[in-house]
């Protein structure tokens, strides 16, 4: 097995472990996510109007995105805890899918990267929309989620190619 190869949270024995990145320069990181939630004609028009009974969707969403980005280390057993710099959170709609698409930029000057906080922020606002709109549409469908790019460290940068 190739050094790249090898699965990094676990030790020579096998066992999980948290990676040390003491060793590790800081430097600048960033990472973006992506992701979708498809919904009825009904509750999407809602959602884009601003109308939904419990409030702004998407600024609600926004926040919870935010706020999960920064808790990564609680949620995900071997991360790290993080001072991110950045957590940013976009939404673009789809009119012909019925779909809001969501994305997710962190960054960090650190040791270790933003990858796991830049998904999770996706994924939280994915299910803050769902949770908000379910009284009007239980059928929502959260999809695609996934990373896009990601710079800075030593693995270098990464750019999600068509799939």
């Amino acid at each position: 097995m190739s050094v790249s190869d090898k699965l990094t949270h676990f030790d020579d024995a096998g066992n999980a472990c948290m990676v040390d990145v003491g060793r590790k320069d800081e430097t600048k990181r960033i990472a973006v996510a992506q992701g979708r939630i498809s919904m009825k004609s009904t509750a999407y028009a809602m959602v884009r109007a601003g109308t939904m009974k419990k409030g702004d969707v998407l600024g609600v969403a926004r926040i919870a995105g935010i706020m999960a980005a920064k808790k990564v280390d609680t949620l995900i057993p071997l991360c790290h805890p993080l001072a991110i710099t950045q957590a940013d959170i976009v939404f673009t709609f789809d009119d012909d899918k019925y779909a809001v698409g969501i994305e997710a930029t962190v960054g960090i000057v650190g040791r270790t990267g933003v990858e796991m906080e830049a998904l999770t922020a996706v994924s939280v606002a994915a299910l803050t929309i769902y949770d908000m709109c379910k009284a009007v549409d239980k059928g929502m469908e959260i999809s695609d989620i996934c990373l896009r790019k990601k710079s800075g460290g030593k693995s270098g940068d990464y750019s999600r190619q068509g799939r």
